[in-house]
Formats: structure tokens, sequence, C-alpha cells
């Protein structure tokens, strides 16, 4: 359909902190001028370029296709407008939708008094039930009286790559530790070890990202409930050129529970020959054969003040094993607190930006072991 190639604005939403990382990985995937924003990346394209954006881009946390933007002053030209836009290139009428508000410095002042009348004008035009439990969103922000319309394209958030049944207690987003690898320098080639590695994210992430297995296989996405949906255009874009892995990855962690998970979540994922998973204390580790590498690890960062006194020992003892058994390997430390991270007694630097993690700021510290 013609329609289908016209093209408009996409925002694929990402971490705040994490753009930078994104931008590059969205202009490396072929998408053409990625510009960043605050909390995401926008680009120009069209419906398949949505599908592909969802279902390959690891850093994405959601991708948002504009279908318009216009000024409106008050609430009953709000309704008129959605009741006249054609909804029927995007929405079906069979299929449920939600709608959620956010306003502000706008005439139009009060997200649930315009909710409800973009609701009516949406049953108007096309009649579809709504639903506060609908797989297809349509995101409006009144901004300064000017509406912009999004469909939330992806459903779940994509960091839920639709493998892992189980997860660690604090658990790294998958999009996030994507994120992370690649502000380390990682481009599938190298060992990769995590001396804490919980459910195994960075473990698996990585060993996906070297046999070129594509984020989004194993899910669905709200763009199939969408009228611009074509199955069988879909299906031609989930083919992927995967590569045998030069590297092979690693992760260990105390908890026997931790490993099992891990174990299993890198088998739902399809790459638990790659991955090597072993129960040892951060005091006992010891580098996996093979060549120089990458460690990472996203050790506790005590919420609590009172968890700051072990923590401190934790990162003193752990940047001691390093320096004595990991020489030469690339490090990478993400943490809330440049105290913890400089506890290692290792040279670490950040020249990354703050990222928003759990309602918490985290920020990776990165060095060569001496």
């Amino acid at each position: 359909m013609e329609s289908d190639m016209r093209k408009f604005e996409i925002f694929v939403v990402t971490a705040p902190g994490l753009e930078k990382p994104l931008a590059a990985e969205i202009a490396e995937a072929g998408f053409k001028k990625p510009k960043m924003m605050p909390g995401g990346v926008r680009f120009r394209g069209n419906w398949q370029d949505v599908w592909r954006a969802n279902l390959t881009l690891r850093g994405a946390a959601r991708v948002l296709a504009r279908v318009d933007n216009f000024q409106c002053l008050h609430l009953k030209q709000l309704e008129r407008q959605i009741s006249e836009m054609p909804w029927s290139q995007y929405l079906r009428s069979d299929v449920p939708v939600k709608v959620e508000v956010a306003t502000q410095k706008s005439k139009i002042y009060h997200a649930g008094a315009a909710r409800e009348r973009i609701e009516k004008g949406l049953v108007t035009a096309l009649g579809m039930p709504l639903s506060a439990e609908a797989e297809v969103v349509l995101k409006v922000r009144i901004d300064n009286n000017m509406v912009t319309l999004s469909l939330d394209t992806s459903g779940e958030s994509l960091h839920k790559r639709g493998h892992k049944a189980a997860v660690a207690k604090a658990p790294m987003r998958e999009n996030m530790a994507a994120m992370f690898l690649r502000q380390m320098g990682f481009d599938g080639s190298q060992t990769v070890y995590d001396p804490m590695c919980g459910s195994g994210t960075f473990v698996i992430e990585a060993a996906e990202i070297a046999v070129g297995l594509l984020p989004g296989r194993s899910r669905r996405f709200a763009f199939e409930q969408l009228a611009t949906f074509d199955a069988e255009t879909f299906a031609a874009l989930k083919v992927a050129d995967t590569q045998t892995a030069g590297a092979r990855f690693f992760g260990s962690d105390k908890g026997g529970g931790a490993i099992r998970m891990a174990t299993e979540n890198a088998d739902r994922a399809g790459v638990s020959e790659l991955c090597g998973f072993e129960q040892k204390s951060a005091g006992e580790i010891t580098p996996p054969d093979g060549p120089l590498g990458i460690v990472i690890v996203n050790p506790p960062y005590g919420a609590r003040i009172g968890d700051k006194k072990g923590l401190f020992a934790l990162h003193a003892s752990f940047g001691k094993v390093l320096s004595e058994r990991f020489s030469g390997w690339q490090l990478g430390i993400i943490t809330t607190d440049a105290g913890l991270a400089k506890a290692t007694g290792l040279p670490l630097e950040t020249p990354f930006a703050t990222v928003a993690h759990g309602g918490l700021k985290v920020r990776l510290y990165t060095c060569e072991v001496p």
C-alpha cells in the first residue's frame, strides 16, 4: 500500500542518559538522520521502519509512531479534531484502544477531561471498543496548546525480549545492558564476564549480539493489532543473518538460584552453548580461558544508608581481586555512587551520562585493569 511508504516521525524511547548510544545504534541500523531528544531518539520513516525498529533495536524501550499534531485550545475543538481524523488508516474497529493523556502549560489542563473527549471522538470516527487493558495505546501529549498524537507500537516494554522467565531481585534491564555493552566498545568479538551475573542479562545479551540474534524475535508487538500491519512483510523482516560467535560469555554469582535462573534464561534465548555460568563469590573469581576481554558488573548499590559500609568493603575486595587476577581486562562497573567506584582502588573514569534506572541515577565507570 502507498500509505505504508509515507514517512512520519518515529520516536524511540530509552532510559534518560542512554540517548547517545541509542542514536549510534539507530544510525548503524540504517535508519536515516537520527536526532537525540530528552528520553529518546527521533527519525523519519514508514511503517516497515516501525516494525524493524521494534524488532532489531537493542537499546529501545518502546517505539512511538507520531500520527498527527495540531494546535487546540478547548475540549470541544479537541473532540471534533479527533473525530475527523482518518483513524481507519491506523486503527481497526475490532481492536480495543487505550487512551493516555499528559498535559502541561495549556488551555486544556485537565488530562481526564481531555481523555474522555478523545475517546468520544475515536468512537464517533471508528466505533472501536475502549479498554484500560488494551494492547494498542494512543498516547496524547498536550504541551503549550499543541496536541501530539502517538501510537505506542511496542506494547510491553521492549526490554522484555520474550525468552526470560526468571529474573533476579534487582535486574538490569536488557536494553540498558545492551547500551552499557556498547559504551564498553563491545562488538561481539570480545569475551565478556559478569562476576555478579544475577539472572544473566549481560552475558545473554552479549551472546545474542555476537551471533546476530534479533532482540524481538520471541515476542509480540502492539503494531500487529494495527490496520497498517502486513504479516507477510513482517515475517520477511524477522529472517536474520546469524553468524558463528568467535567468543564465549561467562557469568558467576554467589547464589545458586541466580546461576540456575541464568542457565535457564540462556537456554530459552538459544545461546546456552556460548554461555558458561558458575556459582562462586566475587572473591573466588578467576579469568575464564581464552583472550582478555571485558568484565562488566552491576553490583549492589545499597539504597539504604546502613547498607553502604559493607558495600565499600565489597568494592574494595572486588577491586583487589581484579587487580591481582584480571590485569589487562577492560572493566565496566555500574553504580549510583562515585565513592563506591573509587573504593575499588582502580583508576575508574566515567565519560558517560548518568542513567535513570528504577528511581535511581546510575553511571558506567570504566578502565583497563592495571
